[in-house]
């Protein structure tokens, strides 16, 4: 079984198109939403990351639309880590309406970079405690 997180979405008026449904770009909003709970779910978070001095920018991002999200409905995204490999992590994603259809999927592959010169680090160097969390909720997966 992965570990997912699960985040309601509220979706908002100023998020859709002249079309009445959730404008594409911002699907990659509810992703970091997503990125966000995740990390705050395990127990860390994204602001002490930058206070330490270091930033996870995106490196990749993929999202396929599988059908349209309306304003007034219900939405959810899950998040779970696909790889960690101690460079990359990438985060995945479903985003479903509130029948339980799946809507988007997707991902961000985020690396680490230094704040005062923007040069990648190892996830697995800067972060190691972080790194191994991750690396222990894979291990659960392959268990199950």
């Amino acid at each position: 079984m992965v570990y997912k997180v699960a985040r309601t979405i509220e979706l908002h008026y100023a998020d859709t198109d002249m079309m009445g449904v959730i404008y594409h770009a911002n699907y990659l909003k509810f992703f970091e939403m997503g990125r966000t709970a995740f990390i705050k779910d395990v127990g860390y978070s994204y602001m002490e990351m930058e206070e330490a001095g270091y930033y996870a920018p995106v490196y990749d991002v993929q999202a396929t639309y599988k059908k349209a999200l309306r304003y007034g409905e219900e939405a959810k995204v899950e998040t779970w880590i696909s790889l960690n490999d101690g460079v990359k992590t990438v985060y995945s994603y479903n985003i479903l309406n509130g029948e339980g259809d799946l809507c988007v999927t997707g991902y961000t592959t985020h690396i680490i970079v230094k704040k005062d010169t923007f040069r990648p680090v190892r996830f697995k160097k800067a972060f190691p405690e972080w790194y191994q969390t991750y690396e222990k909720l894979k291990a659960s997966r392959r268990e199950h």
